[in-house]
C-alpha cells in the first residue's frame, strides 16, 4: 500500500485509451494505476524496483494465449503472492483456463463495469473466499429446460411446479430471488417450455445499464431524437415481437420508463424514442430482481401499477443454503457442464469435498458454486477433486459456514417439526414423491418403479397430494 493509503495496481497494457479508462475506474475504489505498457516493460519496473510496494497487476490481454500465459507465469515468479488479474475482450473459457493455470488470480472481460473491477481486486487482495469464487464460467451454457435443472428440495421443485404452469400461458412472470440462484435459467426453462420456444428469448440486464441508457435499450429510438443518437436504434422489445424478453435486475428501470413498459404491456405498443408513431408487438415479458418488489414499491422506487402487472404469476428461487442437500447433486452436474468446455476434462469429487461444499453457506448461491468447482477443475492434477482444491473454503472454517444444518433430513425431506414431533405423513409422502420427480427429471415410469408403486397409483396420489408432474 503507498504512503499516503492508496492501494497500487500495475496496469500492463499498450493502449492509452484503455489505461486512462482503467485508471479512472480503479481510482474510485483508492486505487492509484502505475503503467507499463508491455511485459518487457513490467518485468523491469518489477526487477529495478524489487521493494515496490504493488497491491495487484492487471494484465491487458492483446496478444495469443501462449504469450499472456507466458508473461503471467514470468510475473508469477517474480511476484509469488502478488495478485495477478486478467482482462480481455474475448472472455472465452480457454483463455480462463489459460490463464489460471499459468497463475492468474481472476479473469476480467471487456467492456469492464466498475463494481466487477473494485470487487476482482478487492477479493484478490484480501485473499478471501470471493477471490476464489469470482465469476469465470459465464460463457458455460445455461441449464435451459425444467428436466435439465438439478435440485429435488420441496421449496425448489414447489417453484419450478409454479414456473412450469405458468409457462404454457402468456402471463408475465416475476422471478425472485438472490443473485446466483440461477433466476435466467428459470427463465430459459419458461421460454423453452411455451410456444415462443421456436424463437430465442432476448435478454436485457436492466442493472449493467446506465439509468439514461435503459429507455432506449428497451424502447428503440430513430436518428437524431436526442444528442449521440446518430443512428436509428432497435429496442429489445421490439426484436424479442414474437417471443419473450426477459428482464433482469427490472428494478433498475427509472421511474418514466416503467410508465413506458407498463404502457407496453397493458396495449402491445412500442414507442421508441422520437418516432411519430408507435409499433405494434406481441411479446412475452419475464421479469426478475434480487430485491424484494414489495418493498421497492413501499419505498416508490417500482410503480405499483407496474409490480402487479409483472407479477401475474411470482416465482420465489430459494438459496442454496436452504437446500443443501441438493448440492452433491448439482456439483457433480456442474463438473459434467465444465467437463465439456476448452482444455478441461471429466473430473470426479470425493465424498470429503462434497462435505466440504454442502457445510458452506453460499452467499453466492449456484453461479457461487459453479465458479467454485471451475476455478477447481482448471487448478485439479488429479482424477477427482478433493477437500484440499477448495483450499480458501476450508481455510474459513466454522467463520462462514450455515452454522445450523436441518434436522432430521435425508436427501432434502425433513422428517421432524421445529418443535421436535413428526411431520404428518401426508407431508413427508408429497415431499419424497417431489423428491423423485427431481431426482428422475420427470420420468414418471421411472419413478413409479423407484417407489415401488404403479404409475396409476403415482398419477392418483400426485392428484390427492395436489402435486404438479414438474414438481
Amino acid at each position: 500500500m503507498t504512503r499516503n493509503g492508496q492501494r497500487l495496481l500495475m496496469l500492463i497494457d499498450e493502449e492509452p485509451a484503455q489505461r486512462r479508462l482503467v485508471a479512472a475506474l480503479a481510482a474510485r475504489g483508492g486505487w492509484r494505476t502505475l503503467f507499463a505498457n508491455d511485459g518487457e516493460m513490467a518485468l523491469a519496473m518489477l526487477g529495478t524496483h524489487e521493494g515496490m510496494q504493488l497491491d495487484a497487476i492487471l494484465l491487458d490481454h492483446w496478444s495469443d494465449d501462449a504469450a499472456a500465459a507466458a508473461l503471467i507465469a514470468e510475473l508469477r515468479a517474480n511476484r509469488p503472492s502478488l495478485p495477478i488479474l486478467m482482462l480481455t475482450a474475448n472472455g472465452s473459457v480457454a483463455h480462463a483456463v489459460s490463464a489460471m493455470r499459468a497463475g492468474a488470480t481472476d479473469f476480467l472481460v471487456k467492456p469492464l463495469a466498475p463494481e466487477r473491477l473494485l470487487q476482482a481486486l478487492d477479493a484478490a487482495v484480501a485473499g478471501s473466499a470471493t477471490g476464489e469464487l469470482r465469476p469465470l464460467t459465464e460463457k458455460i451454457p445455461a441449464m435451459l429446460g425444467f428436466d435439465e435443472i438439478v435440485g429435488s428440495a420441496p421449496e425448489f421443485r414447489a417453484a419450478l411446479a409454479i414456473a412450469a404452469k405458468a409457462a404454457r400461458a402468456r402471463v408475465c412472470v416475476l422471478i425472485e430471488g438472490e443473485a446466483g440462484v440461477g433466476k435466467e435459467v428459470v427463465a430459459e426453462a419458461i421460454h423453452n417450455a411455451s410456444p415462443r420456444a421456436r424463437t430465442p428469448m432476448v435478454t436485457i440486464d436492466c442493472g449493467a445499464l446506465p439509468a439514461n441508457l435503459i429507455e432506449s435499450e428497451l424502447f428503440g429510438h430513430e436518428k437524431g431524437a436526442f444528442t449521440g443518437a446518430f443512428e436509428r436504434k432497435i429496442g429489445k422489445l421490439v426484436e424479442a415481437d414474437g417471443s419473450t424478453v426477459f428482464l433482469d435486475h427490472v428494478d433498475a428501470i427509472p421511474l418514466d420508463a416503467q410508465a413506458k413498459l407498463l404502457h407496453v404491456l397493458q396495449t402491445g405498443e412500442v414507442h421508441p424514442i422520437g418516432a411519430r408513431h408507435p409499433r405494434e408487438v406481441d411479446v412475452r415479458v419475464l421479469a426478475a430482481s434480487d430485491k424484494n418488489l414489495a418493498e421497492e414499491v413501499e419505498a416508490e422506487r417500482m410503480r405499483e401499477d407496474l409490480f402487479y402487472r409483472l407479477n401475474a404469476v411470482q416465482v420465489a428461487i430459494p438459496p442454496l443454503r436452504a437446500r443443501p442437500g441438493d448440492i452433491p447433486a448439482l456439483s457433480r452436474h456442474l463438473l459434467a457442464r465444465i467437463a465439456g468446455q476448452p482444455g478441461l476434462r471429466e473430473l470426479g469429487i470425493t465424498d470429503d469435498a462434497l462435505a466440504l461444499l454442502v457445510d458452506y453457506h453460499w452467499p453466492g448461491n449456484v453461479r457461487q458454486l459453479q465458479d467454485a468447482l471451475f476455478r477447481a477443475a482448471v487448478l485439479c492434477e488429479g482424477d477427482a477433486l478433493t477437500r484440499a482444491d477448495f483450499p480458501q473454503i476450508a481455510q474459513l472454517g466454522g467463520r462462514a459456514m450455515r452454522g445450523t444444518k436441518p434436522v432430521a433430513q435425508s436427501g432434502g425431506v425433513t422428517l421432524f417439526l421445529a418443535d421436535g414431533n413428526l411431520r404428518p405423513l401426508e407431508q413427508i409422502e408429497a415431499d419424497v414423491i417431489r423428491l423423485a420427480i427431481g431426482h428422475y427429471r420427470g420420468r414418471m415410469t421411472e419413478v413409479a418403479r423407484r417407489l415401488g408403486i404403479g404409475r396409476s397409483t403415482l398419477y392418483r396420489k400426485l392428484s390427492e397430494l395436489g402435486i404438479d408432474s414438474a414438481a
